[in-house]
């Protein structure tokens, strides 16, 4: 199994979310192949430019394909409630979003070979670089962790989506309680879990 990854939002957005989803690559392939079909679309596939409709036609294949995901939260306004009340930076809060999501894989993988493939996009490389080092330290002999162009992977893309479905919850946007509707089955089943973050070390 592969762990991809990719985040949505920011602190100045009121959130951000870090989803890790669960998928064979043959099967995000196949989720994009069926996707792309019926719906036409060209370019990256991006969850802040799909419509609602899209959205729930995309976590439906997901989850018919037994896709499963950690989505890591952090809110504004409860990390600005802690101690001091300053608000982490953006790198530190993007690097504890994704050890969490992480960390809440691990144990379940039982010792199965794990690769874990992360969006190259959002920051210079050579952070990216030092944020894969630290996820291939906690790997260990479990899998490898790698840096992908969101563009060429299709477990990425879809990753986004599920950032994207969270973030929008997170902050009640105007879509918010459409995109609740469409991810409500899957949380209730567990394909869908989230991790609270309410603090940054």
């Amino acid at each position: 199994m592969t762990i991809y990854c990719d985040e949505s939002g920011g602190l100045n957005a009121g959130a951000m979310t870090f989803a890790a989803v669960m998928l064979t690559p043959e099967a995000a392939g196949a989720i994009h192949d069926r996707f792309r079909s019926v719906t036409g679309l060209r370019g990256e596939l991006k969850g802040s430019r799909i419509s609602v409709v899209e959205r729930a036609y995309l976590l439906e294949l997901f989850d018919r394909a037994g896709g499963r995901a950690w989505v890591a939260v952090a809110r504004r306004d409860r990390l600005a409630a802690g101690p001091g009340g300053t608000l982490p930076s953006d790198l530190a809060l993007y690097a504890a979003l994704l050890n969490l999501a992480i960390g809440r894989w691990l144990p379940e993988t039982g010792g199965v070979c794990t690769d874990v493939v992360i969006d190259d996009g959002r920051y210079d490389p050579t952070i990216l670089a030092r944020v894969r080092e630290e996820i291939q330290a906690g790997l260990g002999h479990w899998g490898r962790a790698a840096l992908a162009d969101s563009k060429r992977s299709d477990g990425v893309q879809i990753a986004d989506v599920v950032a994207n479905s969270l973030f929008n919850i997170a902050v009640a946007s105007p879509r918010a309680p459409r995109i609740q509707r469409i991810v409500d089955p899957l949380l209730a089943s567990k394909a869908i879990r989230i991790a609270e973050l309410t603090d940054v070390a």
